[in-house]
């Protein structure tokens, strides 16, 4: 080896996601002479199309699952719990999405179950996750009643995505000008989720009944969908089904990344039960959800406060009033909003750095990790 003594870094990609939440926080590690970082995807016995592509994209020394099981890693990064059992090393975990409680009910139909119960968090009498990233002190809170086991390796961390998002206000201009909006268009960003009660679930028109029923010079409508539904389905597929989105000017983004972006230069949000409409109104952006997706949410979740505040969307009714009636949310709305999506404000990247180099046994670099804007966005042409 030309590097002997450099410690070792995995990061754990199974999806789109948990791969793009841990790019958040990569920079910070990566430029480290002293580490090296390392790419593997689980074998969890469901893969999703387009994974391999994905991580091969990431440009990084990719390594297959066996060798990753049967290495010892001086950290483990994850954003996602499948596969950890498999793995003898310090991990930190943290969540994908807004926080790690989720919102939608569990497939066992279970109203109270959540990603911070025991059983994502142990195995056995052992605790799986060597430090827990949390987003807010509640959830702190929650894992005190749920696994007190894991308490101990909890940190409070915030959220490195909505902090990207913050960043990336001052650079509206140009996040606009990426996505082609004209200078007097507002831009409206539809977001879905995935689930027979997400909006494309509910509504597979819904792009379309937008830009048909938005007028174009006034508005440019631009669709965000989870990754899940793009890898379920495929590229081809869900671009043959916005077909005729696109021909009348729908925007789409690409499942990696951009939805960030659209959020800080969005004028209206339109969304359901996922992650996106609550960062839409933490951000404070006019936003309406779903009443289709309520049928979804875990009651007490981040999205059942967001449906509390968000105007109501009705597939049934013409979409272009609702959409000019949306308001932005009160600030004392938009602080609670806030409070479910990061306790630490600005701080997610210090902080997650700071617990990686405690696992390392490193002393953290003396200079500043800044907190990098939201990429511009790249619009499938």
């Amino acid at each position: 080896m030309s590097r002997p003594g450099v410690k070792s870094v995995l990061i754990v990609v199974p999806h789109v996601q948990a791969g793009e939440r841990l790019l958040d926080i990569l920079p910070a590690l990566e430029s480290d002479m002293r580490v090296q970082v390392m790419i593997s995807t689980p074998e969890t016995g469901y893969r999703w199309s387009g994974i391999n592509e994905y991580v091969r994209r990431l440009e990084g020394l990719v390594i297959p699952w066996h060798q990753a099981v049967s290495t010892r890693f001086d950290l483990v990064l994850a954003a996602c719990h499948w596969g950890l059992v498999e793995l003898d090393s310090p991990i930190l975990l943290m969540p994908h999405g807004v926080g790690s409680l989720g919102s939608r009910i569990g497939h066992d139909g279970d109203v109270d179950r959540h990603n911070l119960h025991r059983d994502h968090l142990m195995l056995g009498d052992n605790v799986i996750p060597t430090v827990l990233a949390l987003a807010t002190d509640n959830e702190r809170d929650v894992v005190g009643e749920t696994c007190a086991e894991a308490l101990p390796g909890a940190v409070v961390a915030g959220d490195p995505s909505f902090d990207r998002m913050l960043a990336g206000r001052p650079y509206r201009d140009a996040y606009r000008e990426a996505l082609g909006a004209a200078p007097d268009q507002r831009v409206v960003v539809a977001s879905s989720t995935w689930s027979k009660y997400s909006l494309f679930g509910a509504d597979p028109t819904i792009f379309a009944r937008l830009v048909e029923e938005l007028p174009r010079p006034e508005y440019l409508v631009v669709a965000v969908l989870h990754p899940f539904v793009w890898h379920a389905y495929s590229r081809r597929q869900v671009l043959a089904w916005l077909a005729r989105a696109r021909e009348a000017g729908l925007v789409v983004l690409p499942p990696e990344e951009g939805w960030r972006a659209a959020l800080a230069v969005a004028d209206v949000v339109v969304g359901d039960l996922g992650s996106v409409p609550q960062y839409a109104v933490g951000l404070g952006v006019p936003t309406l959800m779903s009443t289709d997706s309520l049928a979804g949410v875990r009651p007490g979740s981040p999205a059942d406060l967001v449906s509390r505040i968000a105007a109501p969307l009705h597939l049934d009714r013409p979409l272009a009033p609702q959409v000019s009636r949306a308001e932005p949310p009160a600030d004392v709305e938009r602080e609670q909003v806030v409070r479910t999506i990061t306790g630490r404000p600005g701080r997610a990247l210090s902080i997650l750095r700071g617990a990686c180099y405690a696992l390392l046994g490193l002393d953290q670099p003396s200079h500043e990790v800044p907190v990098s804007p939201a990429s511009l966005p790249e619009p499938i042409v």
